[in-house]
């Protein structure tokens, strides 16, 4: 009996900055074109953002800076620009420093399954992490990944870890999934310069969270080491054919693509922040 071809997901890598809105268009044009047929390859877009704050479903207030235990108050809407976007989760930030993922896949190619799907997201970062000398793990229900001293425990001493900062949050995920196709996705801290305005939001929706970076753990790693193996932990947590794609090629398969058409809709919106 002849085995199952591995799903191929084509890669492209960004080189420069990206507006959070550029980027926020190119996944719901790819996302389209990949549920109805028009993009016959599943992508993940890997790039660093210009400084943004993201508000998902869950949130409890509809932006930060209102007082309420969710925002910022110290971030203002003329210090970061700020999106309510259709991801799960609260609220988060993504900039420079901060390598972020958004996968475009057809689970029906995979397993049509949420759960498995953000599981599987922190499986790809878990084993990226690892050739580059950081032992990331799951925390029980607080989606993402987490460093320090903290894989097993129950919820109170979690608390309690993550209270003291020996229990650090590097790695966040939140997913849209409409018609079983994917878009969003994760956020991995790199650089110290990425964590900043952590500080004046409340990252994950956890009073006292701490966010670190691969830096910030006393990490010298170049860049393109790290993307070398976000991009191969996710194809073998994803069991796929990891192929690069150029930039002019994503240009003909999404940007060229028409936004008109039915609205998206998801099956669910899931996890913590993008």
């Amino acid at each position: 009996m002849t085995a199952e071809p591995s799903p191929r997901v084509g890669v492209v890598r960004l080189p420069d900055l990206l507006p959070f809105e550029e980027g926020l268009d190119w996944q719901r044009r790819l996302a389209r074109a990949r549920i109805e047929g028009r993009l016959e390859t599943d992508l993940l877009l890997l790039l660093e953002h210009e400084p943004v704050l993201t508000i998902g479903r869950g949130a409890t207030v509809s932006a930060p800076g209102t007082g309420s235990p969710a925002g910022g108050a110290s971030l203002s809407r003329s210090e970061i620009p700020q999106f309510e976007i259709e991801r799960g989760g609260d609220i988060t930030y993504h900039g420079p420093g901060q390598l972020v993922g958004y996968p475009i896949l057809d689970l029906e190619g995979f397993r049509k399954d949420l759960h498995w799907y953000v599981r599987t997201l922190e499986e790809a970062l878990i084993l990226a992490l690892a050739p580059l000398g950081v032992h990331g793990f799951r925390v029980g229900d607080h989606t993402g990944v987490w460093v320090g001293e903290g894989s097993g425990l129950c919820d109170r001493v979690v608390r309690d870890r993550i209270a003291a900062g020996s229990l650090r949050k590097i790695a966040s995920i939140g997913v849209h999934v409409s018609r079983w196709v994917t878009w969003h996705g994760f956020a991995l801290n790199v650089q110290e310069a990425a964590l900043g305005p952590f500080s004046s939001i409340i990252p994950c929706g956890i009073p006292g969270v701490s966010m670190t970076s691969l830096e910030s753990e006393g990490l010298a790693v170049s860049w393109e080491d790290v993307v070398a193996e976000v991009e191969s932990g996710f194809g073998r947590a994803f069991e796929a054919r990891m192929e690069g794609i150029g930039q002019g090629e994503l240009e003909r398969l999404g940007l060229a693509l028409e936004l008109d058409g039915p609205d998206l809709q998801p099956q669910r919106a899931l996890s913590d922040h993008g």
